[in-house]
């Protein structure tokens, strides 16, 4: 059962490894946006999980510590997706009289 785990994680890896790759420089902003909504919806699979009355400590430990670790990616992601988006919009007074041209 390990053994299977293991190999599905490494050719997950492996997989998506090669499809990031792929993504060309354009689309990278709007598949941030598309993966972090993603993860929030996973962040409120954990909360839920977490609310239920997951048995034992060590669950709720990893629980909590995923959950701080998905939030810190999601908000995170969300704050580099609003900045590369800014760097497209056009600055009031802005142009070519304001550098002297």
């Amino acid at each position: 059962m390990l053994l299977a785990n293991l190999a599905i994680l490494a050719l997950a890896g492996f997989v998506g490894y090669l499809v990031i790759s792929k993504v060309p420089n354009t689309l990278h902003t709007p598949l941030m946006s598309g993966t972090n909504a993603i993860h929030g919806i996973v962040l409120l699979g954990g909360l839920l999980v977490l609310g239920s009355g997951a048995d034992g400590a060590l669950n709720k430990i990893l629980l909590v510590v995923a959950i701080a670790f998905g939030t810190i990616n999601v908000v995170g992601g969300f704050l580099v997706t609003d900045r590369m988006l800014g760097m497209f919009k056009t600055k009031p007074g802005g142009g070519s009289a304001e550098r002297g041209q």
